[in-house]
This record gives structure tokens, sequence and C-alpha cells, in this order.
């Protein structure tokens, strides 16, 4: 790899650096150790002024000032509504997670597969808090936002009604950490209104750094079942839904799933029955009950012929909002899978694969780089432009076809806050080329000419949402990844990243003034 020293790549610090998991941006500016160590001198409980137990932060629309779903809303603390209040009780467990009155099951949907992985848990639920000793109303979690970590601080104070948790809450009551840490990703994103209605992905990779890709599970791969069992073995997160008509949000099938509601998918087996493997996946309906009552559902017939070993270790009776069911049943009656692949940092074993990754951050600015896609083409080439070097083909490859694998996602910046203020996502995709001979290993821009005398070699669709991804498979060689809106003059911030199999690096094309020819 003597050409690499060339290429100097963008990676995120995975030391202690600003902005790593470790050494995160306190948000708001809020230290919570000093704060903390403030209220427990002048022995009062923290009243956090940035996000005040009040309207504003319950939310602007649906659940604003004047809403009737807010009429009656007190905001209490956990020892005044229980007894004997603990932030977890016996490790956190996706059972702490019911849902409330909250159309917020994406995010639910993530955290319970966040319960899945002690040490993954622990970079965003803090470890060593308490509601018993040096208690003091304060708390703090961690969340990814667009390529550093930030360290959010919030008061225990949680809305209610009739003396219960408005939001998400724990099956047995007594356990709060679930409900604090709704409290404090609705801090991030401007109020709780602001978590109404997204994808599993959104939360999985707000709570790891990981990358995102999707399966349209009536195209499904055949095989999808090893991908599976493959990403939970490396700690991935995964999430599934059904897809539905607007006026079916969270309708029933006569099986008991719903519509257009967040599940997780927390296990991936295969079992002896009748002579032959079945293959099981196991899912989780963020709601803590309604499960489903098809083949394999709890205490369902297809059990009895299963050997007992085998049966004990799989825990399929129980009222808890998970089941098993085949995985040919899953494919037929579920639409879309979400994968969320972790960052190399979040990974604690060193039996696993990891991915190498590379992450920038850029603008597109009406009248300077704010090009629009290919339709465009005059302008096209003003776009943001960064370029990767492959150059290893991947191990064992699963098609058994020589390439290098890359995941590249396009995320669009601040989406759930701007909201508030009625601004939508913008349309946003990429474009992949191959770089031509002549400008290897050179930091040119490649100009309107160039592009449009050579093939793109890959593309994503256009979407209007948070982030795009797509998984692709490409010959050793030198490529301009070109993100872009749909429109052109739409503005914009936005971070773009590529994982990869094998060691990539990668750059920014900087345009410089006496390259202003080329476009």
């Amino acid at each position: 790899m003597s050409s690499t020293a060339k290429f100097l790549a963008k990676r995120p610090d995975r030391g202690g650096g600003v902005g790593t998991n470790k050494n995160a941006i306190p948000f708001n500016k809020q230290d919570y150790k000093s704060l903390k160590h403030e209220c427990l001198e002048k022995n009062t409980l923290f009243c956090d002024p940035t996000f005040p137990a009040a309207s504003e932060s319950l939310g602007y629309e649906e659940l604003g000032p004047n809403s009737s779903k807010v009429q009656g809303v007190e905001w209490k603390r956990p020892k005044e509504l229980c007894s004997k209040p603990q932030f977890i009780v016996d490790g956190a467990k996706r059972t702490d997670i019911c849902q409330g009155e909250l159309g917020d099951c994406w995010l639910l949907a993530a955290i319970a597969s966040l319960t899945l992985d002690k040490n993954i848990l622990e970079r965003v639920v803090c470890p060593d808090q308490c509601l018993k000793h040096d208690y003091a109303g304060i708390f703090h979690f961690k969340f990814w936002q667009y390529g550093k970590w930030v360290d959010v601080v919030v008061d225990d104070q949680l809305p209610t009604k009739n003396g219960k948790l408005l939001f998400v809450h724990s099956a047995e009551g007594s356990e709060y950490w679930s409900a604090l840490l709704e409290k404090a990703y609705a801090k991030l994103n401007g109020s709780y209104e602001a978590l109404i209605g997204g994808f599993a992905t959104e939360g999985f990779e707000d709570f790891t750094g990981g990358i995102a890709e999707s399966y349209e599970l009536s195209e499904a791969p055949p095989h999808l079942f090893k991908i599976i069992q493959k990403a939970l073995g490396m700690g991935s997160l995964l999430g599934c839904s059904i897809s539905a008509s607007e006026n079916e949000l969270e309708a029933m099938t006569s099986l008991k799933l719903v519509k257009r509601h967040a599940y997780s998918l927390t296990g991936a087996k295969e079992v002896h029955y009748m002579g032959h493997k079945v293959q099981l996946v196991r899912i989780r309906n963020p709601w803590g009950e309604v499960e489903w009552t098809g083949p394999w559902s709890d205490n369902s017939n297809e059990w009895n012929n299963v050997p007992h070993t085998e049966k004990a270790k799989l825990n399929h009776s129980a009222e808890d909002g998970e089941f098993w069911m085949a995985y040919s049943d899953f494919v037929r009656n579920f639409s879309l899978l979400e994968i969320c692949n972790l960052t190399p940092d979040t990974l604690t074993s060193k039996e696993v694969c990891r991915w190498s990754y590379c992450q920038f951050d850029g603008n597109w600015i009406v009248g300077s780089t704010a090009g629009g896609c290919r339709k465009y083409m005059d302008t096209f080439s003003t776009n943001p432009q960064f370029v990767i070097k492959l150059e290893d083909v991947d191990d064992d490859p699963h098609d058994g076809e020589d390439g290098c694998t890359l995941l590249v996602g396009l995320m669009q910046k601040d989406g759930r806050k701007d909201k508030r203020i009625g601004k939508n996502l913008n349309c946003i995709g990429f474009t992949i080329y191959r770089v031509p001979d002549e400008y290897k290993d050179q930091n040119v821009h490649l100009s309107r000419d160039v592009l449009m005398h050579n093939k793109k070699v890959a593309e994503s669709e256009y979407f209007t949402g948070r982030e795009i991804s797509e998984r692709f498979k490409l010959p050793p060689g030198e490529y301009v990844i070109i993100p872009s809106t749909y429109e052109p003059k739409c503005q914009g911030s936005f971070i773009l990243r590529v994982f990869t199999e094998k060691e990539a690096v990668a750059r920014a094309l900087h345009l410089k003034k006496h390259q202003c020819h080329l476009l």
C-alpha cells in the first residue's frame, strides 16, 4: 500500500480526544460533574433551565400548550411517584421499555436493542448513576450527533398524568433509566414532540455512531438470515417494521402484528424440529405486550416438538412483548429490516470483524456548492467532492466475487430541531465516479467536462429523510463520492461517512481558485 501514504484520511479520533465517547462535548455547555457538585454543596435538587419542566419542553403543536393531550400534565420526580425508585434494577433489560403516550416506538425499539450489550449501553447510559446515594436530581446521557459525541444533562422532573409517567416507563414501575434517557434525547432534539415518528436506525446511529442499512423484505437476498446472525454476533442493532397506508397507523393484523410500528429484532437461531432445522428470529414489541400469535409464538404447538435442551435456552413463554417466529413468516409478514453496523471503537470483543471508517462534514451553500443532482450537469460538479482509495479486496465474500465492500451514508443535520420552525428536510443522495487515470493521486476537484465524459459507477436513491445509505462492492481503485441535494440551490449541512471492510483512506477535494476553470 505504498501510495496510501499520499492520502490524509480524516478519521474520527479513536482515542480520548474531544468529541469522542470518552470525552464527550457538554451539550449546552452544561458540565454534569460541576452541576451535581454544586447541587450537593447547596443541598438542592437540580432544575434544568435549558429544558424546563414546562409546556415548551413537551412540544409546539400536537403537544403544544393549547393541546388537549397536555392538559393536566404535572412534572414529578421519581421519589414523588414511587416509594423506592431506582435508576436501574439488576441491569437494564428490554422489558424496562414500555411505550407511553408518545409516538416514538422507533426510538424505544432502538433502546431495547441497546440493552443487548452492556458495554454499548454504558456508552449511552452513563454508569454509576443512582436515585439513592449522592442524589441531586441530575442525570446525564451520551449521544452521537453528526460525527461527535455530546453529553446531555437532565433533571429528573418527568411529565405525568394522574400520578403515572406520561411517556416511556418500565413494566414494574419503579425503574427510571429509560424515562430519563427519553427525556435527554427529547432535550437534544428540542422537545418531546420532536421525537414523534421515525425509523429505528436513527436511534441506533445516535446511540452508537454506527451506520445503518435497510433491506426490503419483499426482495430479501437469499443469505439474509446469515447476515442477521452475523450482525447480531457483531453487536449490531436491528429493527423491523410492517408497511401500511396512512389510515392504518398501528392497525393490527389477525395474528397481532402491528402495522407502521417499530419492532426490534433481538435474536436469530436454528432449532431442530421434527427431523429438520427451522430458522427462527426473535422480535420485541416496545409496548411490552401484544405479541405474534402465529406459528412459534409463545406456547404454540411447534415448541412441543423441539428438544427440551434447545427450548429451555430460547425463553419462549413470557408476556413481555417478545416472541419468536419462523424466519420464513418474518419475511412474509414484515416489510423492512434495518441494521446498524457499529464503529470499531464501539466493539470491545477482539473476536469480531470490524469496519474501517472515515467521515467528513460538508455544506451545500446557495451560489457556491449547492449544485443539485446529475440532472443539473451545469452545476452538479460544484457540489462537495470526496475521494476514497480502495486497494484490498474483501476476505471470504458472501457472494463469492472479489471486490471491496463499502457502506456510504449521507446524513443531513438538525432535521428534528427544525421541525419546530416548519423547515423541511432536503431530498438528498450521492453519486460515485471512478477517478480517471490522469487525475489519480491528485487533489483535483473533477470538473463538469470530466463528469460528463465519464459514467457513474454507483449511486444512491434520492431520499427526503435524515440519511440515505447504500452498500456497494467495487473493484480496487480510486473513486470520487459526490453528495448533493436533488434540486440545486438548496441550503444545508451534512456529514458523509464511509465504512469499508478493509482499511481505506479518504480526503476532501477542495476547490482552489486556480482550478475554477475546471468547473
